[in-house]
C-alpha cells in the first residue's frame, strides 16, 4: 500500500473515497443544447480514478446559462443526461458530485434561451467580451438588478436542480460560490451595490450564499452538499476588499453550524492569480471546522504529490483538487502514484465542441 496521505481512502460524510485526490471542477463546453450527452460520460468515466470528481459548472435555471454549451440540471431531459453521466462514473468504481453554478452577470442573451434574462445583485456590467456561437465575441450586456422575488425563485431553483441531482444518482452537489460567478457576485462588493438586506454590510452579502446552502442542504441533507470559495479571486472583474478576511471567516463559521460536507477553497495563483493570504486560508479552515469538525477541507492550486502529501500530513486540508492536469491525463491518480510523466493539454480545444481535446487523451504506457 502506498505511504503517501493523498492516496490513501477518506470517508467523505458516508461517502467513502478511494484517494484523497478530487478532479476540481472545468468548464468543457461540451453539452450541445445545454444538455449532458454520451460524450460527456465517457469523458468523466475516464477519469474515475480520481476519489471525487466535481463537474463542471451547471446552471440550476435558464437564467444561469451564460456560456456556450454549458449543461444545465433543471430539465427533465438534462437530469437523465446526468443520470448516464452518474452511472458512468460509479461503473469505474468513482464518486462524483456536479457543481451548480448560475453564471449571473456573466452570460449574453444570445447564449441563453428564449424567455431567459441575464441577472446579477446589482446592475453593474462585466468589462470586456463573452463568446457566442451564433455571433461571435460581443460585449458583456448590464444585467438586471435581481428582486426580493428573484432572489427567492433563484434559491429554489438551486434547491429543484440539487433535488434533480440526486434523483439522478450523483453522489452530491457542490454550490458555486467562487469565481465571480452568481454567489460570489453577492458576496463582494464590486458586484453588490445592494442597500436591502442582501448587501451593505458583510453579513448582508453573506445571506445569499447561506440561504443557498441552507436550503440545498434541508432539501437533500448537507451531507451531500460542499461549496467552492474564492477569497482574492479576480476572475470576472472581482478582487480583494477592505474586511474580506473577517467576512470569509464569518461565512465559513455559518457553512460549518450547516455541517456540510466541505468547503473547496480555490487558489488560481499557479495561473497568475494572486494567492490568497495564508492566514485567511487558515482563519476559512478554523472557523468552518469549529462548527463541523467531521466536514473536509479541499485545497487546491498547482499541486504536485509531494506538496498535496505535505499539506495532508501537516492537516492543513482533507483533499487535494487537481484542475488542469486531468483534462490531458484521464489516468492522472495512476500516473501520481506511480510517478509517470503527465502529458501538457491542448488549450485551443479547452472549450471546444467535440471529442478532440477531450476524450481522445490517451492512457500512459505501462
Amino acid at each position: 500500500m502506498s505511504t503517501h496521505p493523498l492516496f490513501t481512502p477518506y470517508l467523505l460524510s458516508r461517502i467513502e473515497l478511494k484517494n484523497r485526490v478530487v478532479m476540481s471542477p472545468m468548464t468543457r463546453s461540451r453539452a450541445i443544447g445545454n444538455v449532458p450527452n454520451d460524450l460527456m460520460a465517457e469523458y468523466y468515466a475516464q477519469r474515475a480514478g480520481a476519489g471525487l470528481i466535481v463537474t463542471e459548472g451547471t446552471s440550476p435555471s435558464p437564467n444561469g446559462l451564460g456560456y456556450s454549451r454549458i449543461p444545465g440540471i433543471f430539465s427533465e431531459e438534462q437530469t437523465q443526461g446526468w443520470g448516464k453521466v452518474a452511472d458512468a462514473v460509479h461503473h469505474k468504481g468513482g464518486r462524483i458530485f456536479v457543481q451548480i453554478m448560475h453564471t449571473g452577470r456573466v452570460g449574453h442573451p444570445i447564449n441563453l434561451p428564449a424567455g431567459a434574462e441575464v441577472i446579477a445583485p446589482s446592475a453593474v456590467g462585466l468589462s470586456g467580451n463573452i463568446w457566442t456561437d451564433s455571433e461571435g465575441n460581443q460585449k458583456y450586456p448590464v444585467p438586471r438588478e435581481m428582486n426580493s422575488e428573484d432572489i427567492q425563485k433563484t434559491i429554489r431553483e438551486f434547491v429543484h436542480s440539487a433535488e434533480n441531482a440526486i434523483r439522478a444518482g450523483l453522489d452530491g452537489v457542490e454550490l458555486h460560490g467562487a469565481n465571480g460567478y452568481l454567489i460570489d457576485q453577492f458576496l463582494n462588493p464590486a458586484a453588490n451595490q445592494r442597500t436591502d438586506q442582501y448587501g451593505g454590510s458583510p453579513a448582508n452579502r453573506n445571506r445569499f450564499a447561506i440561504e443557498v446552502a441552507a436550503a440545498v442542504s434541508k432539501a437533500i441533507g448537507p451531507e451531500r452538499v460542499g461549496i467552492r470559495i474564492s477569497p482574492y479571486g479576480v476572475f470576472n472583474d472581482l478582487g480583494s476588499f477592505e474586511g474580506l478576511e473577517e467576512q470569509y471567516e464569518e461565512l465559513a463559521k455559518e457553512l460549518g453550524k450547516l455541517k456540510l460536507a466541505y468547503v473547496h477553497i480555490v487558489d488560481h495563483s499557479s495561473m497568475g492569480a494572486p494567492k490568497p493570504n495564508a492566514s485567511t486560508v487558515q482563519k476559512i479552515r478554523t472557523a468552518y471546522k469549529s462548527g463541523n469538525p467531521a466536514g473536509a477541507y479541499i485545497l487546491s492550486g498547482g499541486y504536485d504529490v509531494t506538496r498535496a502529501d505535505a499539506d495532508l500530513e501537516a492537516h492543513a486540508g482533507d483533499l487535494i483538487g487537481f484542475g488542469r492536469h486531468f483534462i490531458a491525463n484521464p489516468d492522472l491518480v495512476d500516473r501520481l502514484k506511480n510517478g509517470l510523466p503527465l502529458t501538457s493539454p491542448d488549450e485551443g480545444t479547452f472549450y471546444t465542441p467535440g471529442e478532440k481535446g477531450y476524450t481522445d487523451y490517451a492512457y500512459a504506457a505501462r
